[in-house]
């Protein structure tokens, strides 16, 4: 598999389908992808996808086969997997076809619930982390929407059923959620992985959203392993197939998770506070998870793997200084930095660490100005969001991963809706200063 870096094509199902094991299971790409298993009896769908790819998805598997669907299993409850369901209930009605099995972790009851409760604040989120390709907040499903499952486990054992001379095995490990389910399917050597296996590196610590679970991950890669899988169709992107890419991608991505836990749980050991854990694990992350395929950066990425486990056995207190106990204000502190020095000598001083490919840095010293821009002249501020729009803008060419551009385009754009309107009420002020002028 190659791809650019920058592409994110593969993670929302721009590529086409595939069909294997003499055309009896099915990977439908989408965002997430669908696994449909044929059997005599029916079908056993894994993941149903986010509801705007449902209709598209319908058709797809409706072009290969017309038998009704017997179960439909979550691998956890997140939009993409479990919430493109409406038209394939709308042929079961319209047919009077009995209702599948709906299949579900009992975790992911209360994911569907936490949903509920932050149903605006979820729309506001997602519309952050996924800026680029799902347009306006309007277009996020509705939490209240669900299919709700039939048939919940606890998965503290295998759960197994049969259809149509086929056996089921459904598995519980956490992961990138603590409702997640991946299903094994012997006679076809198949295992169904949901978002335990995303094409890149895992979803492990995004910045957007609640713990998640190196160690565990680790740990769920060692027991699909076990499996001895010829396929797997991931949660996002192509399928993965033969018995040794199976076993090189599982196990490097076992060996990835194990190593930024161990590695932060070692310096947690040694009294060392984030900011040097941070910067540590950066110099000695190994070369081969950098050349990986299925470890690029993608959309999960290293840097965040690292908050990932330090947050999961530390508290908000991270920096091991008093002053962050109760932190101040920025907007004062920024106004302390400008009394104590000319505003014009941070924003040159930025632009030296511009030239210099040293972003980061500038981008803080560019926030004590716009932070206390009421001490600065208008002009000078305009500068500073202007130059602060363009190394944003900079870094998120230069970011493989999608939530991180993302992020930074979304700040960028902020910056660039905030220049406007100084530019609008400055023309304001400059059409009422004419009008003055003539005797208005």
């Amino acid at each position: 598999m190659s791809y650019s870096q920058n592409d994110i094509k593969f993670f929302v199902g721009m590529f086409p389908q595939k069909s294997f094991n003499d055309n009896t299971c099915h990977l439908i790409p989408s965002f997430g992808n669908m696994g449909i298993i044929e059997t005599d009896e029916g079908l056993v769908v894994f993941d149903i996808a986010l509801k705007q790819y449902g209709p598209r998805n319908f058709q797809a598997v409706r072009d290969i086969t017309q038998k009704p669907i017997k179960y439909l299993i979550y691998s956890h409850g997140h939009f993409d997997h479990c919430y493109g369901f409406e038209p394939f209930i709308s042929e079961i009605k319209e047919n009077g076809w009995e209702m599948p099995q709906i299949i579900a972790h009992e975790n992911c009851l209360n994911r569907f619930a936490k949903y509920q409760m932050l149903d605006e604040y979820h729309k506001w989120l997602n519309a952050q982390q996924f800026a680029s390709v799902a347009g306006s907040q309007d277009e996020v499903v509705s939490p209240h929407d669900v299919l709700e499952p039939t048939i919940i486990l606890d998965g503290k054992t295998p759960y197994r059923f049969e259809l149509g001379g086929l056996e089921f095995e459904l598995n519980h490990d956490k992961g990138e959620t603590d409702d997640s389910l991946w299903l094994w399917v012997s006679e076809k050597e198949l295992v169904c992985s949901g978002d335990l296996m995303i094409s890149s590196y895992p979803n492990v610590g995004n910045p957007y959203k609640v713990q998640r679970y190196p160690k565990h991950w680790a740990l769920a890669m060692e027991h699909i392993l076990q499996k001895d899988a010829k396929y797997i169709i991931p949660g996002h992107g192509p399928l993965i197939e033969g018995k040794e890419k199976v076993r090189d991608v599982l196990e490097i991505t076992a060996e990835a998770m194990h190593f930024v836990h161990d590695e932060v749980v070692q310096r947690l050991n040694e009294g060392k506070w984030f900011e040097q854990i941070f910067h540590e694990m950066l110099e000695i992350y190994p070369e081969k998870f950098k050349a990986h395929d299925y470890l690029k950066p993608l959309y999960g990425d290293y840097r965040f793997a690292i908050h990932a486990v330090y947050r999961l056995y530390h508290g908000w207190y991270d920096s091991g200084n008093p002053s962050d106990l109760f932190p101040a204000k920025s907007e004062e502190i920024a106004i302390e930095f400008l009394k104590l020095n000319n505003a014009h000598k941070y924003y040159n001083h930025a632009k030296m660490l511009l030239d210099n490919n040293k972003y980061q840095l500038a981008l803080y010293i560019l926030d004590i100005l716009i932070k206390g821009h009421r001490l600065i002249d208008e002009e000078l501020y305009l500068d500073t969001l202007i130059l602060k729009n363009k190394i944003l803008k900079e870094k998120a060419i230069q970011e493989p991963s999608f939530i991180v551009r993302n992020i930074l385009n979304n700040g960028a754009k902020q910056i660039k809706s905030r220049i406007k309107s100084i530019k609008n009420e400055r023309s304001k002020r400059n059409i009422h200063t004419q009008g003055m002028g003539n005797g208005y």
